[in-house]
């Protein structure tokens, strides 16, 4: 890598050094920058060419280069007789004027050190291009030494020196004495060009019709560079001492056969004894057959032969040559159109036009973007011939790589694009690039295609021509996938709508149809059902072909896997649009039939995923149903659920203020947690009554505390009895004592108590809780928060019926009129608390024998005696009661006493199954807790 830098580096260093020492000082270097040495031409190639630019237009040149250090070893006289020839032959060719000469942009400059003058832009001579590449840079540069000439170069190339040798010798009346390959110049767009006119001979009497050419004596003394190529010159140049034009056609006839044997010319001459070669050379030219002629083209073999006869008047001159069979070739004959394209009117330029994507394909790339593409893009500055034009240009770009497509056509395209002017020839021009729209958008650049490509695709779609608008929208799909999803969304789409809404052709309406269904695939799904299904409801008419057409794009829509419609918008919007359109009466048999296929189709799509969904929510509803149910029958086999119901149920009191009469313990920190977010919430009465309760329950607390005692248990039928008189006469004087509220222990379970019950509960069987679980939960039960004077709930019955098993019933007999419970609950705030006599217990104790649960005061103080009231209902038929008589019965599915309804707390999984054993509590607030909690 580092050997190839140093070798460029070395490479760039000594073609600097050329330009430096050969062109520094000249006149040329103020007007033009000199590049790069490309090439060498001119006799015996003594002039190197560089490329260059003209300063003030920036336009391209080639510069040609004498350096005066190549005859540095010629004596003074032959140097200036050398200097006198090259200016002779500068100047001579700067005074013509002919599309066969090669153009001089500037005339001969001259300096200390060399010669100078620019012509048009050079590839290079035809003797590099043969393999001659003596006076060029080293390395020589690929683009010469791996050159190789078409057929079609070749044969335009001899017939433009031919076309210039006619013009010197008809028009000028001039031989031009050195025609070779070191004078002949192929220029940058490929054409061959004369120069070299440094032995020129101009007639003696032009006025006449037979030109006299004087000629010189060969001097072998003379340096080389001023005498002609003798290999290339005529016999009678040396042997006779006469010129004529026919010697032009003999160099002309060595010059075909060198093309075609690799630069190789007809004889060698030993410039030595130059005049025995000619005489020998004489004698090979009169024997010359077919076999020496071998490489050269048959149809051009016999016309080689007699240029290169002995006889100057057998010679065919330049004007027959230019006719032969050989020049007659199609592609020969287009590039000679096209080099006399500025000679022809609009119609027979648009005649050729036409004609010629014929010929394109049989023409090699080089030749077509060399030759031809500079000639067409020209034609561009001529707006009525663009249309003729253009579709060559993008024939050409379909051959073209990305490269040079940007760098040779797009340049020249940008105001093609553009051009409004005149409207005949713009629609033409849009016909032409939307037909062609794939090829600009593969190889435009993204910023060239939104700045100028789709612009004009938009105008399209815009314009006043409905056969543009058709052909536009029915292109567009074909491309659709090579435009960007912005400028499809943004601007493509409104653009096509608008089309189908506004235009009053039915053709364009419907082709926006079709337009839009076939690019569908390239849209996201949420852009389609939001933008453009609710479009087709703006369709006014109704056309079969239109509502076919929105037909098609709702079933393109609906069964694309990519997009799809809702079951939603099917129900609520498309099946309301398509219906009413089915029964269209402009619709025939075949049309409904496709309407109403589509809309079963659609139909049976959304019965199958809503049935599904439901289905799905069906499952899920019964899986949470079983799992709840699960849950709760675990809880029964756990024994530590029961002390968790029961402080859930402690929860559910605490977000009240039942905290309060308990002194605001909290089983947890997150319980307390919650309450303090309650009791943020409430109002400020509800704070007032808070804080009285809070006051009351700190004076419960410094009561004495309630010591159980154990009793005997009584006959089943006093019991009730001594129950309810019990109740009656004592209650009061229980909230003289003070409660105690140990907690129950977690090994303690119980059989006929539930934990979440709040009625009296015994010996319930499993199974009769399970059965009453769901009347409990959606039993309506009053609640409230700061009274006592709840009305009863007389119309739910809370109690099984008598013929229940397993449910032990209690009637407690009362007068017609409820006793007031306010002296069981606490009194009001700032009242003082009554002293009541000792409590008699025996009532209590015959009640909570060793059999049967006793009551905490605790979990009394925790059940409000408002809630108690719903348990207690009127009983019916109670024997020996009467009219007036209310009696209570118990049911002991505790469950049952709650309704869902009446407390939001409440929740099945804050109720568990009771446990299947119970041990005898060991004091008489335990037991009411058990009861009450």
């Amino acid at each position: 890598m580092e050997s190839m830098l140093n070798k460029l580096k070395s490479t760039v260093t000594k073609v600097t050094a050329d330009v430096t020492s050969a062109v520094m000082g000249n006149p040329v270097t103020r007007e033009f920058d000199v590049g790069r040495h490309i090439a060498s031409g001119g006799n015996g190639l003594a002039w190197k060419i560089f490329n260059g630019t003209k300063k003030s237009t920036k336009q391209e040149v080639a510069v040609f280069v004498f350096d005066k250090k190549l005859i540095d070893k010629y004596q003074k006289f032959e140097k200036d007789q050398i200097i006198d020839s090259l200016k002779r032959g500068v100047q001579q060719l700067t005074r013509l004027r002919h599309p066969r000469l090669l153009t001089v942009q500037h005339p001969l400059e001259e300096s200390r050190d060399c010669l100078a003058f620019c012509t048009e832009p050079v590839f290079a001579s035809l003797a590099n291009v043969l393999g001659n590449w003596e006076n060029l840079p080293s390395p020589v540069s690929p683009d010469i030494k791996d050159y190789k000439l078409y057929d079609v170069e070749t044969k335009y190339g001899l017939l433009q020196v031919s076309e210039g040798l006619s013009f010197l010798h008809s028009s000028v009346k001039m031989v031009h004495g050195n025609i070779t390959p070191e004078n002949i110049i192929l220029n940058k767009s490929g054409a061959w060009k004369i120069m070299g006119f440094d032995f020129c001979v101009s007639s003696t009497n032009p006025s006449e019709q037979e030109p006299k050419f004087p000629c010189k004596e060969w001097d072998p003394n003379l340096p080389s560079l001023c005498l002609p190529n003798p290999e290339y010159l005529a016999p009678e140049y040396i042997l006779s001492v006469t010129c004529e034009t026919a010697s032009d056609m003999y160099s002309l006839g060595t010059v075909m056969y060198a093309v075609f044997n690799k630069g190789k010319p007809v004889f060698e001459v030993n410039k030595q004894d130059i005049y025995k070669s000619f005489s020998r050379q004489l004698d090979q030219l009169s024997r010359l057959g077919s076999s020496s002629l071998t490489n050269i083209p048959e149809e051009v073999r016999e016309h080689v032969k007699l240029l290169l006869n002995v006889t100057p008047t057998v010679r065919p001159d330049a004007d027959q040559m230019t006719k032969i069979p050989f020049f007659d070739d199609v592609g020969a004959v287009t590039l000679q159109y096209f080099d006399t394209l500025f000679q022809r009117d609009n119609l027979q330029k648009s005649q050729f036009f036409k004609g010629l994507p014929k010929v394109l394909p049989k023409l090699p790339k080089r030749v077509i973007v060399q030759r031809i593409l500079p000639c067409l893009t020209s034609e561009f500055v001529n707006p009525d011939m663009v249309p003729f034009v253009l579709p060559n240009v993008l024939l050409i770009a379909e051959e073209c790589t990305k490269e040079e497509y940007v760098k040779l056509i797009l340049p020249e395209l940008g105001p093609v694009f553009k051009q409004q002017e005149p409207i005949q020839a713009s629609n033409m021009i849009l016909l032409i690039f939307l037909q062609k729209m794939d090829l600009l958008l593969t190889k435009t650049p993204p910023d060239e295609i939104k700045n100028s490509v789709l612009p004009m695709v938009y105008r399209a779609l815009e314009a006043p021509s409905i056969q543009i608008q058709e052909l536009c929208l029915n292109i567009i799909p074909t491309f659709a996938n090579l435009i960007d999803y912005p400028s499809m969304k943004n601007a493509l789409i409104p653009r096509i709508k608008n089309a189908c809404l506004q235009t009053s052709s039915l053709a364009v309406r419907v082709n926006s149809l079709v337009c839009l269904g076939k690019i569908l695939e390239y849209l996201d799904k949420w852009f389609v059902l939001d933008d453009i299904l609710p479009f087709l409801q703006q369709i006014p008419s109704k056309e079969p072909a239109v509502l076919m057409g929105i037909l098609g794009i709702y079933k393109c829509t609906f069964t694309h896997k990519k997009l799809g419609i809702t079951k939603e918008q099917l129900a609520g919007k498309v099946l309301p649009h398509l219906i009413p359109l089915s029964i269209e009466n402009n619709l025939n048999l075949n049309q409904f039939n496709s309407f109403i296929s589509v809309i079963k189709e659609m139909l049976n799509r959304l019965e199958s995923e809503h049935k599904t969904k439901l289905e799905q929510l069906h499952i899920m509803q019964e899986q949470q149903k079983s799992l709840d149910i699960g849950n709760q029958m675990n809880a029964s086999e756990e024994t530590k659920v029961t002390n968790v119901g029961s402080q859930q149920i402690d929860k559910v009191f605490n977000n009240i203020g039942a905290d309060l009469l308990t002194g605001g313990e909290s089983e947890n920190k997150e319980d307390g947690l919650q309450n303090k977010q309650k009791r943020a919430s409430l109002t400020l009465e509800e704070k007032q009554k808070l804080a009285k309760e809070q006051e009351q329950a700190q004076k419960l607390k410094s009561q004495q505390p309630l010591k159980p005692q154990v009793h005997t248990p009584i006959a089943p039928v006093k019991q009730t009895k001594d129950l309810t008189d019990t109740l009656m006469d004592n209650m009061s004087s229980l909230t003289s004592l003070a409660v105690s509220t140990p907690k129950i222990s977690a090994s303690s379970s119980f059989t006929s108590v539930p934990s979440t019950g709040l009625g009296m509960m015994f010996s319930t069987p499993i199974d009769n809780t399970k059965r009453n679980l769901t009347n409990g939960l959606n039993a309506n039960m009053g609640f409230q928060t700061s009274g006592f004077n709840m009305p009863v709930n007389t119309n739910q019955n809370f109690f099984s019926s008598p013929s229940t098993p397993g449910v032990t019933k209690m009637a407690l007999g009362t007068p017609s009129t409820l006793p007031n419970f306010s002296a069981v609950s606490v009194p009001p705030a700032g009242g003082k608390q009554t002293q009541q006599r000792p409590t008699d217990m025996s009532a209590l104790n015959n009640l909570f024998g060793p059999q049967k649960p006793k009551v905490s005061m605790n979990q009394l103080s925790q059940q409000k005696p408002n809630q108690w009231l719903n348990q207690f209902v009127p009983p019916q038929g109670s024997p020996g009661m009467g009219s007036s008589v209310m009696g209570t019965q118990v049911n002991v599915m505790g469950q049952s006493a709650f309704g869902m309804q009446a407390n939001p707390f409440f929740s099945p999984q804050n109720f568990a199954q009771p446990p299947t054993t119970m041990t005898s509590s060991s004091s008489a607030s335990n037991d009411l807790k058990d009861l009450f909690g």
